[in-house]
């Protein structure tokens, strides 16, 4: 898609006619159809083209200005159609992890059995021996002898199972391996993963290339001060895990909120500028802040600093998360501020004021 768009130059989008947009010939017949108006022509006067794609982030967007009764209506229509592609390779993830750890599973009994087989070996040998030293019973010495004779062979028998389930297990441990260096989802936070997350920046530093929009990225973190103060690794991960259900809460359709790695997160704002990224940094700031967390008898307040940066076409994508990381570092050095923008951000918002 990023490709199709890159081969319509504004110069064409420009020569080519305009789409008309007539409240006039066609009466509006509900509020949906009267704010879908207003998001097309909002894409028009942008110049940008009316894709799916284009017109499902602007429609996030403006949606943000309206009512909370509109919101609420239209939140309703969009559940009904909702669309579950990534939502079914998130499935598809996760049962085939789950898949792998039954395996392992199956392979830890097998293992556990092949042990205890050994061991009633090893006891039979003794108790021969004590019979041994018997006279009197050397009729039961020659049935335990057959007997371990029997467990003998079955002992072989699962040894050469066991070896070949140890085979199939390795062999599945590949294609997992393979398949996980494809994933696009963070099991233990319930988000994206990093891969996916640097492959959507990658995407966006083209499209901003092509169409010259803004877009943002914000990176964001437990404030260190807070990690300090509760020194216990099971309640910060605990916490870690309630910011990213916070995020999610807070994203729209439109944002790709994913782990970055080491308990920070990233929400890519397409189509989104350094003012709109300031505003949602401090409501997503302050939802954190009305979210207490129970240790014990102790409640915590939470807590996290936040470092913005633009996309820019003239960064890599390494380049643009260090930048967002700087501006968090900053937030987190400040007991004043929880979110900063970076300082590259800042110089390059300065030339062109």
């Amino acid at each position: 898609m990023a490709g199709a768009l890159r081969s319509r130059t504004r110069r064409n989008m420009k020569d080519a006619k305009p789409l008309a947009v007539d409240a006039s010939s066609s009466e509006p017949t509900s509020d949906l159809e009267i704010y879908s108006k207003e998001v097309l022509s909002s894409l028009i006067a942008d110049n940008l083209p009316p894709t799916p794609n284009n017109f499902s982030l602007y429609f996030d967007k403006l949606l943000e200005d309206k009512s909370e009764n509109l919101r609420k209506q239209i939140a309703s229509v969009l559940e009904l159609e909702e669309d579950n592609d990534n939502e079914n390779s998130i499935m598809l993830e996760q049962s085939l992890k789950q898949g792998f750890s039954s395996v392992k599973n199956i392979l830890g009994v097998t293992a556990n059995l092949y042990k205890n087989m050994s061991l009633m070996t090893k006891i039979l040998e003794k108790r021969k021996r004590e019979l041994a030293s018997n006279t009197e019973i050397q009729e039961a010495v020659g049935i335990v002898a057959s007997l371990e004779n029997d467990i003998a062979k079955l002992n072989s028998i699962l040894k050469k199972q066991s070896a070949n389930m140890k085979s199939m297990y390795d062999e599945t441990a590949k294609i997992v391996k393979n398949v996980e260096n494809e994933t696009i989802f963070d099991n233990k936070f319930g988000v994206y993963n990093k891969r996916y997350l640097l492959s959507k920046i990658e995407r966006e530093i083209e499209l901003v290339k092509e169409f010259k929009h803004k877009s943002s990225l914000i990176m964001i973190e437990l404030d260190n001060g807070l990690k300090d103060s509760v020194d216990n690794d099971k309640a910060i991960m605990l916490m870690t895990k309630t910011v990213a259900r916070l995020l999610l809460k807070t994203s729209r359709r439109s944002d790709t909120v994913a782990h970055y790695g080491e308990g920070v997160f990233a929400m890519l704002l397409k189509h989104t500028d350094i003012g709109s990224s300031l505003r949602a940094s401090e409501r997503l700031c302050e939802l954190v802040s009305n979210s207490n967390f129970f240790l014990s008898d102790r409640e915590i307040q939470l807590k996290i600093s936040i470092g913005i940066t633009d996309v820019f076409v003239d960064a890599s994508v390494e380049e643009i998360v260090v930048d967002g990381m700087n501006g968090m570092k900053e937030a987190y050095g400040n007991a004043k501020i929880d979110f900063a923008i970076s300082l590259k951000t800042k110089s390059k918002l300065a030339k062109n004021e």
